[in-house]
């Protein structure tokens, strides 16, 4: 071990080129028969999205060819990008977003015609020859995209036949066993899905149309999560009515709880295609659940409506699927990168079908999270995941703290999870401790938590980063004239208040941040378009508000250096946010860094602007700070430094 090495100058082996390397990321899981189908996207192919499928015997295969990539853009988060039927692929190809369809391993085939249409989370209708899915139809240029459920034709293709029409938003189309009823939910402006959904369900004539179509659960203020229909018919869902998203059911026309738990068993629905838990037979689930941030995996009895806990070395657990002998999920956890597992139920034993990272760290480099409760404004208590510094090879001089970095996540209704994250690593193994925040606002904490931000975005979220940093500081864990604070997208808003409102960081990161409250309401997409609602105020009658917490009105209440992150095809939070602080910043003589990305969209995808954007952070923060790194890293232009 080498003594009295400054925080920050150790030298780490979890390098950005070692992140990007072996780093994939994971998504939706699908079962077709004993064949389990998932996504990946791999940052070594320019971000390109791969199905994969595993049959019984252990053999993996790639699906659709490059340079097909099996990614939608409805909503633009997108998600259930893909269904298969008794061994037929279909899914959305990125570049034109239609529809197509691949048997085996042949060359996909386009099933929707080359139009601004856009297709998400189909299911199959094996009884008349169709696909059921989502369509945002971008045709209409005097208004916003068009959101519908409608029935593709297996037989002629075409843009599809409107099934559900005239609200905003639909999601999660399913259809009944016997192919007879579909269940889909429903919700419209200003609301977000996990603020009030309306769960429907209809009778399908014999020519496939819905009539006596009737709302089951759900309204204004209460938010339906993932219906299913179990083998023999009956209709399950997910609430919040009783301030948690937990499990209920409709029998004979009576909707009843079935796991009532101050555990939230649902997510926040930014993209289509979740699960939270799925069928092992009629009278049985499995279903994933989480209490103050830690998931776990239980059995349901649904007729005695008791409980079992699966034991799990994992703290994290989604996209739960299962046939009678098994289940599958995604599943992580604090020394475990994400994972596909397959859980045999017969022997209770866990597999690994694929990693997120086939690289493998030695534990002394690893810090384990510890989940830390402070106080925070209006006698309130918030939550969030310390990170102290561990690297095994480094101590530092006795009189020294870490910098800190705190971390704002997205969202702003998403959770930092307790599993292992490189990027966290790729911090602490330097020497600088970690606060991952799940402020007010953030899920998994039940209705009333996720609710504090509820008109108070740029209020509630920076007092608890804020207040977060200064309980560490006050138990001496870390240095109070070294903090640092970093986000993405809402996360990057929450980083810009921080640093324009208050006077605790001396730096801060945005990646693909908001700036100008005002300008996102002018100019984002439909998805999110009126979210602002909720968490502001009405716009335009409360355009005070958005301006008084627009962080670039009040550039001259900034007195740190910031570095921004940016891609240029970002439609979400365009480019021109950036821009307009950055100039702001110049303008006024602060110390100002941009590294924009061509080609990249909300969230950085391409494996060389990943590892850009990870060592630029880390020299702007060594330059700030005036620690040594340990390795060389491209330099940063930096403004006015």
């Amino acid at each position: 071990m080498t003594d009295n090495v400054a925080y920050g100058s150790w030298k780490s082996p979890i390098t950005s080129d070692f992140i990007v390397a072996g780093t994939i990321a994971l998504g939706q899981i699908t079962l077709d028969g004993e064949d389990i189908y998932w996504v990946e996207q791999r940052p070594t192919e320019g971000g390109r999205n791969v199905i994969v499928r595993s049959s019984p015997d252990g053999q993996t295969v790639d699906m659709n060819p490059a340079p097909f990539n099996a990614r939608t853009r409805v909503h633009e988060y997108g998600g259930g990008a893909f269904t298969v039927c008794d061994g037929t692929l279909y899914f959305s190809h990125f570049a034109d977003q239609r529809l197509y369809r691949q048997i085996g391993l042949t060359t996909p085939q386009p099933l929707t015609p080359e139009a601004p249409l856009r297709y998400a989370d189909a299911v199959g209708d094996r009884h008349r020859n169709r696909l059921i899915c989502i369509r945002e139809d971008h045709r209409p240029t005097d208004r916003e995209a068009v959101n519908t459920v409608v029935s593709i034709d297996l037989a002629t293709g075409g843009e599809g036949r409107v099934l559900a029409a005239g609200n905003d938003f639909y999601s999660t189309p399913r259809l009944s066993p016997d192919g007879t009823r579909l269940a889909w939910l429903t919700w419209n402006h200003p609301n977000m899905p996990w603020d009030g959904t309306e769960l429907w369900v209809g009778e399908l004539t014999t020519e496939g149309l819905l009539e006596r179509s009737e709302k089951i659960a759900g309204g204004e203020s209460e938010s339906i999560f993932c219906p299913q229909w179990s083998p023999d018919g009956v209709l399950y869902f997910m609430s919040d009515r009783s301030g948690w998203w937990n499990l209920y059911r409709q029998r004979d026309r009576q909707v009843e709880a079935l796991c009532p738990m101050a555990a939230e068993f649902g997510r926040p629905q930014w993209v289509f295609g979740m699960s939270t838990y799925a069928f092992l037979s009629s009278h049985e689930l499995v279903c994933a659940y989480s209490t103050k941030g830690v998931w776990r995996l239980a059995r349901l009895d649904t007729e005695t409506k008791t409980r079992e806990e699966i034991e799990t070395p994992y703290t994290e657990i989604g996209g739960v699927q299962a046939t009678s002998m098994q289940v599958v999920f995604g599943g992580a956890s604090a020394t475990e990168s994400a994972s596909i597992v397959r859980l045999d139920l017969t022997t209770q034993q866990t597999t690994v079908l694929r990693r997120s990272s086939t690289l493998t760290i030695d534990p002394g480099y690893i810090a384990a999270p510890q989940a830390i409760e402070f106080p925070t404004e209006n006698g309130r208590t918030a939550h969030a995941l310390f990170y102290p510094p561990s690297n095994r090879d480094y101590t530092a001089p006795s009189d020294e703290r870490p910098p800190l970095l705190v971390k704002s996540h997205g969202g702003p209704t998403a959770s930092a999870a307790a599993s292992l994250s490189l990027g966290i690593q790729y911090w602490t193994s330097r020497g600088i401790a970690v606060l991952d925040v799940n402020y007010g606002g953030s899920s998994g904490y039940g209705r009333a938590y996720r609710d504090r931000l509820k008109g108070q975005w740029g209020v509630v979220d920076v007092d608890d980063c804020v207040n977060g940093a200064r309980f560490l500081v006050a138990r001496g864990l870390v240095d109070g004239k070294k903090l640092a604070i970093t986000g993405g997208s809402a996360g990057g808003y929450t980083t810009l208040c921080a640093l324009t409102f208050r006077d605790v960081f001396q730096a801060g990161a945005t990646h693909y941040g908001i700036g100008d409250l005002e300008a996102l309401a002018q100019d984002t997409h439909k998805f999110e378009s009126r979210y602002e609602d909720g968490l502001v105020g009405p716009y335009p009658a409360r355009r005070d508000l958005y301006r008084a917490r627009s962080p670039i009105h009040f550039t001259d209440q900034l007195s740190c250096p910031v570095i921004f992150f940016q891609g240029l095809e970002d439609k979400i939070v365009p480019p021109s946010q950036a821009e307009t602080m950055v100039a702001a910043l110049r303008a006024k003589g602060l110390p100002v860094a941009y590294v924009p990305f061509a080609g990249e969209q909300h969230g950085f995808r391409r494996a060389e602007n990943i590892k850009r954007a990870l060592d630029a952070e880390l020299y702007f923060y060594a330059r700030v700070f005036g620690f040594t790194l340990a390795d060389p890293v491209e330099p940063v232009e930096i403004e006015n430094l």
